[in-house]
C-alpha cells in the first residue's frame, strides 16, 4: 500500500485490537474507531507504549453522520488509508420467534448498516487513489444458519454477500482496490458481552437483560474454552491481504457442514445440519457421473 494507514472500527478490543498491533508492528499507522471510550483511550496508549503510531476517535458505526465524521477526521488530519477494516460487531442468541424487535434493530444497525456506512464513506477516497484494500468482518455465520442465532445470521449472510458485490464491481472497473470478506469460527473475543455496549434506544427491558446473560453464561465458558486467539486472526488477516484474497477463513471446523449446505442446495433437498447426509448426497452424485 502506498499509504501506509490503517483503519480499524471496532479496534479498541477483539479482532480489532489484535489487528491494530498486527499493522502497528508492521510498521503502518493505526486509527481506530469504538464506540467504548474507556476501552478506545486504553487500547491507543497501549499500542503508543508500545512503540506504534496510533490515533482514536469515538465512534457509533451505527450512525452514517459518526462515521463520515470518522472518516472526515481521518483523511484531513492523517491522510487517505491504504486499508480498512470495517471489523465492529455485536451479537445476541435466542429463537427467532422470541427476538424482540430491537435485538433485530440493534444487530443489523451495527454488523449491516456500520459496514454499508464505512464503504460509502471510505470507498471514494479509496478508489480515487486507485489503491487500498477493504476488510469487511462477516462470519461463518455468514455461510450457515445455525439455529438460535437468527438476527446475528441475517446479518452476517447481508455483509458477505455486500463485499462479494463489491469485489464483483471492482474487478468490472479494473480498480486497484482490493476488498476481503473475514470469516471467522470461534474467536475470543467480547463478543457475547456486546451489551455492554448497546446504545440507549435499543436496550430491552431490565429483566430481559438479566434473563439474557444468565442463559448465556454456560454457553460463554463453552465456547471460550474452544477458540481460537484474536492474534492468530489477525496473523491469518495481514497474509490474506497481503495476497488479495477474497475469502479468509480462520479453519476449516465449519467446512464440511458449509460443504453439506452446498450440495442440498444444488440437490434441491430441504436443509440440514446432519453431518451423514454428506455421504448420502456424495454417493448420489458419484452414481449420476458414472
Amino acid at each position: 500500500m502506498k499509504n501506509q494507514v490503517v483503519v480499524i472500527t471496532g479496534g479498541a478490543s477483539g479482532i480489532g485490537k489484535a489487528l491494530a498491533y498486527r499493522y502497528g508492528r508492521a510498521g503502518y499507522r493505526i486509527c481506530i474507531g469504538d464506540i467504548e471510550e474507556p476501552a478506545l483511550q486504553g487500547t491507543i496508549d497501549e499500542l503508543i507504549n508500545d512503540g506504534i503510531t496510533a490515533n482514536g476517535y469515538l465512534l457509533d458505526v451505527s450512525s452514517e453522520t459518526s462515521m463520515h465524521t470518522f472518516k472526515e477526521a481521518i483523511v484531513s488530519e492523517i491522510g487517505t488509508p491504504g486499508i480498512v477494516c470495517l471489523n465492529a460487531g455485536v451479537g445476541a442468541g435466542g429463537p427467532i420467534e422470541s427476538s424482540s424487535t430491537k435485538d433485530w434493530e440493534w444487530i443489523l444497525a451495527v454488523n449491516l448498516w456500520g459496514v454499508i456506512y464505512g464503504i460509502q464513506s471510505f470507498l471514494p477516497a479509496l478508489k480515487q487513489e486507485n489503491d487500498g484494500h477493504i476488510l469487511v468482518t462477516s462470519s461463518i455465520a455468514g455461510h450457515l444458519s445455525y439455529p438460535g442465532m437468527g438476527p446475528y445470521n441475517a446479518s452476517k449472510h447481508a455483509v458477505l454477500t455486500i463485499a462479494e458485490t463489491l469485489y464483483f464491481e471492482l474487478e468490472q472497473e479494473n480498480s486497484e482496490v482490493g476488498i476481503s470478506a473475514l470469516c471467522p469460527g470461534l474467536v475470543r473475543t467480547g463478543i457475547l458481552d456486546s451489551n455492554r455496549n448497546r446504545h440507549e434506544k435499543y436496550q430491552l427491558p431490565a429483566l430481559d437483560q438479566e434473563d439474557d446473560l444468565t442463559d448465556r453464561k454456560e454457553l460463554i465458558e463453552e465456547i471460550y474454552a474452544n477458540s481460537l486467539s484474536p492474534d492468530v486472526v489477525a496473523e491469518l488477516v495481514f497474509e490474506g491481504i497481503q495476497k488479495k484474497k477474497f475469502y479468509i477463513f480462520t479453519d476449516t471446523a465449519h467446512h464440511d457442514h458449509m460443504r453439506i449446505r452446498h450440495q442440498m442446495i444444488e440437490s434441491g433437498l430441504n436443509p440440514s445440519l446432519d453431518g451423514d447426509l454428506i455421504d448420502h448426497i456424495t454417493s448420489g452424485i458419484n452414481e449420476r457421473e458414472n
